[in-house]
């Protein structure tokens, strides 16, 4: 405060008026002239404490906000007095607690994207290990039938490869929000027969039943080629926890509050404990299949939610696992 030109300034203007009203006080009456004196003294002295302590206050406002610039959240500055000052400290606070969830959800995106790159690696560097054993064969193998089956399993794995790599682009693109979802009327029918139209075949060498009769047609605001893409992998999924023979079964709910579509198989079925977690990225359960990279019922979630539905599933072990999307009919 001492170097505040401002207050010297002010101070040294006081102090001369006081003396200048205490002089020309003086020619009328000394009484008249100490009284003066004695007035701008104290009133002079009064605004100098307060013109400390507001200064006082600034001080410790700046040091908060050094603080904050250096990354300390954890202040509390709020003031439920009055005056410009406290007021001041209130939204100084709001702005603490605002940086504060912000850092938070940074370094939470930041571990988040530390773990996704381990996984992703992790998930590419074993079927690389395999394409590079397989190819080391190949070069030194002359027998036909085992240069067929090193040519089969390198197809395998470039075509796991292949599926990771673009499911993985589509998760980045969804959750940088690059991508923009149609908002149209979707059949759920029309929907459900294109996502199951790519495992077709697979089902029909397998005997395993695509089973609709249970499918009632009601339309979503959605897209129509995202919807399928999630409700494809719910399909894989299925197929990949099944036992030949098996069947699928399609149907659908109504309600006042949302339309429900219901993807059900009596495959293997889930463990309770593995059920919570089987919508995380990369999560592998004891029952996954060998070629399984748990992302697909990420992808699925994460284009519901998009489209404000939501996703979940109950299962018991050995009488199969029910996928239930409900699909809203008012958004809040």
């Amino acid at each position: 405060m001492q170097n505040n030109k401002e207050f010297r300034n002010t101070v040294i203007l006081s102090v001369t008026i006081t003396c200048i009203a205490a002089i020309i006080c003086a020619f009328l009456h000394l009484l008249c002239a100490l009284i003066v004196l004695l007035a701008g003294t104290g009133a002079l002295l009064c605004y100098v404490l307060y013109t400390k302590r507001r200064y006082r206050e600034i001080e410790q406002l700046n040091n908060y906000l050094m603080r904050v610039c250096a990354g300390e959240y954890d202040l509390d500055v709020q003031d439920n007095t009055e005056g410009e000052l406290s007021i001041l400290k209130n939204n100084l606070y709001k702005i603490i607690l605002l940086l504060r969830s912000q850092n938070a959800a940074l370094q939470k995106e930041k571990t988040g994207l530390a773990d996704s790159l381990a996984d992703i690696s992790h998930q590419l560097k074993t079927p690389l290990a395999a394409l590079t054993v397989m190819t080391d064969l190949l070069k030194a193998e002359t027998d036909a039938e085992n240069r067929e089956k090193f040519l089969r399993i390198i197809e395998a794995q470039t075509e796991k490869m292949n599926w990771l790599i673009v499911t993985l682009l589509k998760l980045s693109k969804l959750d940088a929000g690059t991508i923009e979802l149609e908002e149209k009327a979707v059949s759920v029918a029309s929907v459900a027969q294109k996502a199951a139209a790519p495992f077709l075949i697979t089902a029909d060498l397998r005997n395993i039943t695509l089973d609709f009769s249970l499918l009632r047609d009601f339309t979503f605001t959605g897209d129509y080629n995202w919807s399928a893409e999630a409700i494809g992998n719910i399909v894989k999924n299925c197929l990949e926890h099944i036992e030949d023979g098996g069947k699928i079964v399609f149907s659908t709910e109504e309600t006042n509050v949302y339309d429900m579509l219901c993807i059900a198989d009596n495959g293997c079925g889930i463990p309770e404990t593995e059920l919570p977690h089987i919508f995380e990225r990369f999560y592998h359960g004891e029952g996954a299949a060998e070629n399984s990279v748990g992302i697909g019922l990420a992808l699925s979630k994460t284009i519901l939610a998009r489209e404000h539905a939501t996703i979940e599933a109950k299962s018991r072990v050995g009488e199969g696992t029910a996928f239930y999307i409900k699909f809203y009919k008012v958004i809040v």
